[in-house]
């Protein structure tokens, strides 16, 4: 067996792994997506529920200095009604009107504390059911990337076990540029060589499509690790292409 047959042995079952870890990377995208998404809803609650706390405090303490002017009034009212004179009494009465006016802005700011608490509220059952809603999703998400880990494990030990026998067959200075090659462009590592016209030495790489001289094809059939001229792929027959070429080169 060619160098290039045992590395296209090792190529398949690197392709068959590949295949079942984008099965498990799809999970695991969909998951931390899902995750992503349930953080920036729950930084947008606690960010609700903290301007929830600072507005109630500031509505409380609005009202509580309502009150407060109240009580007041309600002692320079007392004092008026037993004011000796008559510029006793309308300085009592200036200075409770000038209270109204203060408890006013105070009794203002409570009912626009109010409104914003109502508005935020609302935004706040708003976000806290989407953040129940993702938590089921994301869920979900943990239960099927757990499922699809479980569902490829016994394969994946199997196929590694295999690339592992098939490896230590192959020469190291090969493998290490096809292991080179899988890093750098993974499916597209080894292509194989298409025949366009055998009658016209017309050969094809298989990964960049373009032509490739008739050197390529002399060499692949004497079995010689041959690297794309084009892209830099490695280059194999298929058994079919293999069988035709073994004519053209016996003529």
């Amino acid at each position: 067996m060619s160098v290039t047959a045992k590395l296209l042995s090792v190529f398949r079952v690197d392709q068959q792994i590949q295949g079942l870890q984008s099965r498990l990377e799809g999970a695991e995208r969909f998951l931390a997506e899902q995750t992503r998404q349930l953080a920036v809803l729950g930084t947008e609650k606690d960010s609700i529920d903290t301007q929830l706390r600072q507005l109630r405090a500031s509505e409380a303490n609005a009202e509580g200095e309502s009150k407060r002017i109240e009580v007041h009034i309600d002692e320079l009212r007392e004092k008026m009604n037993n004011a000796a004179t008559n510029k006793e009494y309308k300085a009592f009465l200036s200075e409770v009107n000038n209270l109204k006016e203060i408890r006013s802005t105070h009794d203002d700011q409570a009912i626009g504390f109010l409104e914003q608490i109502e508005a935020l509220a609302s935004k706040l059952e708003v976000v806290a059911s989407s953040v129940a809603e993702k938590e089921k999703i994301r869920g979900v998400a943990e239960e099927q990337r757990q499922e699809r880990s479980d569902e490829i494990a016994d394969k994946l030990a199997e196929l590694n076990a295999q690339r592992e026998t098939l490896v230590t067959e192959v020469p190291k200075d090969a493998m290490a540029i096809y292991s080179e090659l899988l890093t750098m462009r993974g499916e597209d590592a080894m292509a194989p060589l298409e025949i366009e016209d055998r009658k016209r030495h017309e050969y094809i790489c298989g990964s960049s499509m373009m032509s490739v001289p008739v050197e390529v094809a002399a060499s692949l059939m004497q079995g010689k690790l041959t690297i794309s001229p084009n892209d830099g792929c490695i280059l194999y027959l298929t058994p079919e292409a293999e069988d035709e070429l073994k004519g053209a080169f016996k003529k």
